[in-house]
């Protein structure tokens, strides 16, 4: 075991209905059957891991998910969040038949404040009439918040948020949110209202200086400034690694995480799907086999990792209590969406 102090982890999963990238998702007629696969979830948890279940509004409608997200909390402490499928979540346009276009290509921002805060309310009433208290922790879908919606984030209550994805970037910054260059570490997100304690997703850049040194070549000649935009889009694929084990293989996930730790990361925050758990409810992952496997590398990578260094696997709202007191407070620069650049 290595001996740098303790190194938290947060796991998390987004449960939802059936849709994850078969191109989209129902408005009408929705299944959450997948639910029942959160069962798997209970040889992680004898490994002493605490996940956070980012909850979307349909699976608190339905009484079968909500009795398994019951016996997950009370039986074994996991933590029921909030999460927003904005392109499903009440209000909807009356008729949907009627769109040009399917909901599920949206993008948040188009939303605006206003039927922002009023789909989050219904989710959070949903959520409430489930949990019959609030609900702390939030993350958006598809990692597509924006920075007009922090505020009514705390407005709502919301005391801590996972909504953020550091190092990826986008062709189209005026329609998604710019995280390019938020940072790893759990952080403060200051607002009117009240902070918001940020847990990023666990993403690890190959060089250190590449996001900074990419956004400043922005700023260069036409052929530099399209440059850099084209290669920030596809991050991703050549410059930088995120805690997704759905796609990375064990080796890789041992990879990141060692660079991470070593560049005094301490707060590592890894996430997956519900559905993912379901063999056929994605592409990626049709037969019982290929969810077997990936379960596996998930066991595997935990494993390893509470035997390589001293692992605490805290709740999301846990780990702001722990680690609030502690966190800088992080005012982005203008443009960019990982925190609020005016108060």
């Amino acid at each position: 075991m290595q001996e740098k102090g303790k190194i938290y982890l947060a796991v998390s999963l987004d449960v939802e209905e059936e849709g994850l990238f078969t191109g989209t998702y129902a408005q009408t007629q929705i299944s959450v059957t997948n639910t029942q696969s959160l069962s798997k979830l209970l040889p992680l948890i004898k490994l002493g891991i605490r996940p956070t279940l980012f909850t979307a509004y349909h699976v608190f409608l339905d009484q079968k998910s909500r009795n398994i997200l019951a016996n997950l909390r009370d039986a074994f402490g996991c933590e029921i969040a909030a999460h927003l499928h904005f392109w499903n979540t009440p209000p909807l346009p009356k008729d949907l038949a009627a769109l040009s276009h399917p909901l599920t290509r949206v993008p948040a921002f188009k939303l605006g404040p206003k039927l922002f805060a009023a789909k989050l309310n219904a989710l959070l009433n949903a959520a409430c009439d489930f949990q019959k208290e609030d609900i702390l922790s939030f993350r958006m879908g598809r990692w597509d918040m924006h920075e007009a919606y922090w505020e009514t984030l705390a407005r709502a209550h919301i005391l801590t948020d996972a909504s953020v994805r550091p190092v990826h970037g986008t062709e189209s910054k005026e329609k998604q949110p710019n995280f390019f260059l938020a940072q790893a570490t759990p952080y403060w997100i200051p607002t009117k209202s009240a902070p918001i304690f940020e847990v990023p997703l666990t993403v690890t850049p190959l060089f250190n200086w590449l996001p900074k040194a990419l956004v400043a070549l922005e700023s260069g000649p036409e052929f530099c400034h399209n440059l850099s935009i084209y290669l920030q889009a596809r991050m991703n694929y050549w410059g930088a690694l995120a805690l997704l084990p759905v796609y990375q293989p064990l080796w890789m996930l041992k990879l990141i995480t060692e660079i991470y730790v070593a560049r005094g990361g301490k707060v590592i925050s890894i996430t997956w799907h519900s559905s993912e758990m379901m063999p056929g409810a994605t592409p990626h992952l049709p037969t019982n086999s290929a969810v077997d496997k990936f379960l596996n590398r998930v066991q595997n990578y935990l494993l390893w990792l509470t035997k390589r260094y001293d692992i605490v696997s805290l709740t999301m709202n846990d780990l702001r209590n722990t680690l609030g007191g502690t966190s800088k407070t992080v005012v982005a620069p203008s443009g960019s969406d990982f925190s609020v650049t005016s108060q």
